[in-house]
């Protein structure tokens, strides 16, 4: 199995880019268009995402998780993806450990979320990584098949 590498960058990387307009079509073609999540994109913005890591196999990036502040305690995860042909590698699983990790260095005692819980696979990733759901945050809570969940640290 090949070695996985993981690197610390920000919303500007390349590859970061890349898997964001990923992400950008696929909550797209799960909510019946771009039409439907137009409130949410500002939201979203990948360049907003201050923290982020990109996992690697070789020099091909394979997944991403961003950080961003949401409030003094709560720092929010965005953007977990792991490519479809490499996923049920445990790559989501730590990043997921160094973004909670990158969180309390930070000083943040709680990380959120946002994902639908069409994305079972996701749902399932945060329910076993110890994330219970909590009521909708803003923008979120006006957005239909939206689910938040925390996670204290």
């Amino acid at each position: 199995m090949e070695q996985i590498g993981f690197k610390w960058t920000d919303g500007s990387n390349e590859d970061f880019q890349r898997f964001y307009l990923k992400t950008e079509e696929f909550y797209s073609s799960i909510v019946g268009g771009e039409k439907n999540r137009k409130a949410f994109i500002p939201y979203n913005i990948s360049q907003n995402i201050d923290i982020v890591v990109v996992a690697y196999i070789g020099a091909t990036a394979v997944g991403c998780a961003g950080l961003k502040p949401y409030s003094t305690t709560d720092a929010e995860i965005k953007r977990v993806w792991i490519n479809p042909d490499h996923r049920r590698r445990h790559i989501a699983v730590d990043m997921m450990h160094m973004i909670e990790n990158k969180a309390r260095e930070q000083h943040f005692t709680r990380t959120i979320l946002q994902t639908r819980e069409a994305m079972a696979e996701g749902v399932s990733l945060y329910e076993k990584l110890g994330y219970y759901r909590i009521d909708n945050y803003p923008p979120y809570d006006k957005l239909e098949g939206a689910v938040c969940y925390a996670k204290d640290l």
